[in-house]
């Protein structure tokens, strides 16, 4: 954004310091925007709820600089599941730099992101616990119990990051539609004396153990013979599990943690409800199946971003945040059925679920382009927003991701396609300007959005062209600065 182009900038308050509030602290930080995140936890926890990091989330770390950090201290796992199948995806066939689903776990995935946040400018609160919240046209007033007491902070924007039973959703008054519990799983990190089975699945129910930090094992499945939260989850308990479903329980000892877990999957009616936003699993629950939750939530915070920050700023129209919901919202919505897929697999343990099973194992072994298409549902490198513009308006954009790394949008073309005038005014909306070829596609020209994908697009992007597309896009991203250079 343009320094010159300022007039007043409001704050905003994150609730929740896991990743997704991380970024989207991030992100603002970069645009200059003053965030605080209020965290209820007094310290972060040391288990992790996820554990890989997916091929467009890399793509988003990437587009900040921060890939090589994930990279350096992740295991590329280049084939994951989908609903427990044996039949792998395969992710390295995937039309990106990064075809292999990043085993990091979430602990340290935290860690790296509240660095980079703080680095930005980032405030972060522990142990300050939103209870409610109150609004009017011009702020958001959250009360709060901290550690000296409770309190009032007011914020001119509260992004609500702060999990499936989400204070700030619900005192926002934004429903939270969907289904019920009706099944759950478990998950446990335990130490093992001899090597484990990886997967298994039969009438007995489903398993899946993969190693992680310190020498411990991740444990998660479902048991066809106890379905159900009330019973006490022990040790003990998932050893019977374990012996039932692989038929040992593998020496395991000394746990570190034991979860259940339902099924619920709900979507938020909108992401949106006047100066409050909503991101990651505050907008949507769902059984935690192939590890999506945190990527799609970190892809929530990188869409809001941008938006927030331009609105913030006082350079944008309030309307460009409800492009947060018209985008995010379907993708929601799609991880909630693929998830509802994903659970009824994984349950399928009747001789009927096994047949199911066993024809989908079949299918994708045997079909590639089935294998492709859920391969990039679940890396999410299949999300393109919809446009009635050019036909690539609205596609992720798979390359060139350093050029992002100012948070900018940025306009590439043909060297010698663009004139001095579009240029300019391209450069006062706070937009970067780059000479060169699109190399993903034959546009001559296009303008990138902060968040990796194409906001315009032109086969043959001179400037007069350019220029009308500026002032298009001014309307909403840019409109103060287009009215006070007398270009709207």
């Amino acid at each position: 954004m343009n320094s010159s182009s300022i007039q007043s900038i409001e704050d905003v308050v994150v609730v929740g310091a896991g990743p997704v509030g991380l970024w989207a602290a991030a992100e603002l930080a970069l645009a200059g925007v003053p965030v605080v995140v209020l965290e209820r936890a007094a310290e972060r926890s040391p288990h992790s709820k996820a554990l890989g990091v997916h091929p467009r989330t890399i793509e988003v770390l990437a587009m900040r600089g921060l890939a090589g950090l994930f990279l350096d201290e992740g295991t590329p796992v280049p084939r994951w599941h989908f609903g427990m199948l044996e039949s792998r995806l395969d992710f390295s066939v995937l039309d990106t730099p990064y075809p292999f689903m990043l085993a990091i776990p979430q602990v340290r995935t935290e860690e790296l992101l509240e660095e980079h946040a703080r680095a930005k400018g980032a405030v972060i609160l522990r142990g300050h616990t939103v209870t409610g919240l109150g609004q009017d046209g011009e702020r958001v007033t959250l009360h709060v119990d901290g550690p000296d007491g409770a309190y009032t902070r007011s914020a001119g924007y509260v992004v609500g990051a702060d999990g499936a039973g989400s204070t700030v959703r619900k005192a926002a008054g934004i429903a939270f539609p969907g289904t019920d519990t009706t099944s759950y799983g478990y998950v446990a990190e335990v130490r093992l004396s001899e090597p484990a089975v990886a997967s298994a699945h039969n009438e007995h129910g489903a398993l899946i153990s993969v190693p992680v930090r310190d020498g411990r094992h991740r444990i998660a499945g479902v048991d066809a013979h106890h379905n159900g939260a009330a019973d006490p989850f022990t040790l003990e308990a998932l050893r019977e599990t374990t012996i039932r479903v692989a038929g040992s329980d593998f020496g395991m000892h000394d746990p570190g943690w034991l979860s259940r877990f339902g099924n619920a999957t709900r979507v938020a009616e909108t992401y949106r409800k006047g100066r409050v936003l909503l991101a990651g699993d505050a907008a949507h629950m769902h059984l935690p199946a192939g590890g999506v939750g945190l990527n799609v939530g970190v892809q929530d915070a990188m869409n809001l971003g941008w938006r927030l920050a331009a609105v913030a700023r006082g350079e944008a129209d309030p309307a460009l945040l409800d492009g947060y919901h018209d985008e995010r919202h379907p993708i929601g919505e799609q991880l909630a059925e693929h998830t509802l897929a994903q659970s009824s697999l994984i349950t399928a343990t009747s001789p009927d679920g096994a047949a199911l099973r066993s024809l989908l194992n079949g299918l994708l072994a045997t079909v590639p382009e089935l294998s492709l298409a859920l391969a990039r549902k679940l890396s999410a490198l299949d999300v393109a927003y919809p446009s009635d513009g050019h036909p690539l308006t609205g596609a992720r954009v798979p390359g060139r991701f350093e050029l992002l790394e100012s948070g900018r949008p940025v306009l590439l073309h043909r060297p010698g396609a663009l004139g001095a005038e579009a240029a300019a005014l391209a450069t006062a909306m706070g937009i970067d300007v780059v000479a060169g070829e699109p190399a993903w596609t034959t546009a001559a020209g296009v303008v990138v959005r902060p968040d990796g994908h194409v906001w315009w697009a032109s086969d043959t992007a001179d400037g007069a062209e350019v220029m009308t597309a500026l002032r298009g896009l001014g309307a909403t991203f840019s409109r103060a600065i287009c009215e006070r250079t007398g270009r709207s």
